[in-house]
């Protein structure tokens, strides 16, 4: 008996690899989510409108349309012509449009399921997975195979793939954030001068996905530059030629984030310094009116605490001339930031408000099942959810934490670069400027969440934190288990 097993086992880890491994069981685990009653995805908490009118979608009308207590599986596609714009630029249609076309060539011609969006981030989603534990696996030694399952574990997380069947911008975050970093561990791996056209074809699929991934939501913008950090590592691995191509690549890079930022529309900057004010320095400040009287602004508007730009029953009309001049166009990202930088003890309030929300991936405001699945209202769906349960359950929920955090991982990665820099082993330089990069987005973006505006809608924008944190778990287990965190691979795929 125990021979049979062995020899099943030889024989399976020959003709199955870690990656072939963790894609079938990812592709078992979030089809289920996706495609079998009772469906799952999230409701519309009101953001959908900013893509689906854009790209020809609209509520259908022989049905009700719910807004966050249930989530609607079906839309309506418009056949006359659309004179909608985008309500902000994104490079989300580019996901959209294909699902809308395959869904007018095997379903519909007019009602589009949302199934079909699912479809097409899902095999995304599978092809990004096998790339990421190439990235992290050597070998296939039974070991091996742990981290392809934790690699599951961690990314087919529920929390993560229910976006799959919605038409949030996280849906094209989660699988773009998974290959910016793969890309760059693979890049790492292969040997110079070997495979160019492999080589070649992983730079391109980084600075795509780097690209998407910045232009997905105009806050990722300052992404950008974590990204310019991580593809520094580059350098040392590459030839003369390589590195004039890496650098035109960070230079792409530099100019998307920059026209990003810049074509964010007057409505959507409104939007965000309204509520840095009035769900930021306001909400938490001990003393509101001084603040705000202390800089040159109207202490009654101490008032809008608490209140976004679109609530119901506005006490002011937050659209009208005088709130642009009296109050909106006072302040900036800049004058909230020179608040906070004076007031450390706000600032670390709604700093430390932030990193609660940092581990907290799964929206909790709105429902995961459709109107017939037999579920109550705002019914949240717990199946598979076990990695982001325990992260957000007992991951510290302090921003000094999360400070301490990447200064470890940084110093740790640091001591591997310095034995790299002394052994000409470019492969430890690479993970430091991929840690650096990964560290740099997880403060980064909670600093930039809360200054740019305040706690609204804050989970959904410290998404790439909570993804940043697992990828830095991921890359210290690889290196631990395959004895890489002060030399080079033994064996380069």
């Amino acid at each position: 008996m125990k021979e049979k097993i062995q020899t099943a086992g030889t024989l399976f880890q020959r003709h199955c690899s870690p990656a072939a491994l963790a894609t079938g069981v990812a592709a078992l685990i979030v089809g289920i989510l996706l495609f079998i009653p009772p469906i799952n995805g999230y409701a519309d908490n009101g953001d959908f409108y900013r893509m689906m009118y854009h790209v020809g979608l609209y509520h259908r009308l022989d049905q009700p349309y719910i807004m966050v207590d249930q989530m609607n599986l079906t839309y309506g596609i418009m056949q006359h012509f659309n004179e909608n714009t985008a309500a902000l630029f994104s490079s989300q249609p580019l996901f959209i449009r294909p699902a809308i076309w395959l869904n007018q060539l095997v379903f519909s011609q007019t009602v589009f399921d949302i199934r079909f969006q699912a479809l097409i981030y899902y095999v995304l989603f599978l092809g990004t997975l096998y790339l990421v534990v190439r990235a992290l696996t050597t070998g296939r030694a039974i070991r091996q195979y742990v981290v392809a399952l934790v690699c599951v574990f961690v990314f087919a997380d529920s929390s993560y793939t229910l976006y799959f069947n919605s038409l949030f911008g996280e849906s094209v975050m989660v699988i773009t954030g998974m290959a910016v970093v793969a890309t760059l561990l693979l890049l790492a791996k292969a040997r110079p001068g070997l495979e160019k056209w492999r080589r070649g074809g992983l730079l391109l699929l980084f600075t795509i996905s780097a690209i998407v991934l910045i232009t997905v939501k105009q806050q990722n913008a300052p992404l950008a530059l974590s990204y310019l950090v991580m593809a520094l590592g580059l350098l040392p691995l590459m030839t003369k030629r390589g590195k004039f191509v890496v650098g035109g690549s960070m230079a792409l890079l530099l100019m998307t984030g920059v026209a990003t930022y810049a074509l964010i529309t007057p409505e959507f900057q409104n939007i965000n310094s309204y509520q840095s004010m009035t769900r930021g320095v306001l909400l938490l400040d001990k003393d509101p009116g001084k603040a705000l009287k202390d800089n040159g602004i109207n202490p009654q508007f101490a008032l809008l605490r608490k209140s976004t730009y679109y609530q119901s029953y506005q006490s002011v009309n937050t659209r009208s001339q005088y709130m642009q001049k009296f109050f909106i166009n006072r302040f900036d990202f800049m004058w909230i930031l020179r608040f906070y930088m004076s007031h450390p003890e706000t600032f670390g309030r709604i700093l430390d408000l932030a990193a609660k929300d940092g581990q907290l991936t799964q929206v909790k405001a709105v429902s995961n099942y459709p109107a017939r699945s037999g579920y109550p209202k705002q019914a949240q769906t717990h199946y598979f959810t076990g990695f982001s349960t325990l992260m957000g359950t007992f991951f510290p929920a302090k921003f000094a934490f999360y400070v301490l955090f990447v200064v470890v991982f940084i110093g740790l990665y640091a001591a591997g670069a310095y034995v790299g820099f002394r052994r000409h082993q470019p492969w430890l330089i690479m993970k430091l400027a991929i840690v650096a990069g990964l560290s740099s987005i997880i403060i980064g973006v909670m600093i930039i969440s809360v200054v740019g505006d305040g706690d609204a809608d804050l989970a959904k924008h410290l998404f790439m934190v909570a993804q940043s944190t697992d990828w830095l778990l991921l890359i210290l287990l690889s290196d631990i288990n395959n004895k890489t965190l002060f030399h080079e691979p033994s064996v380069s795929r």
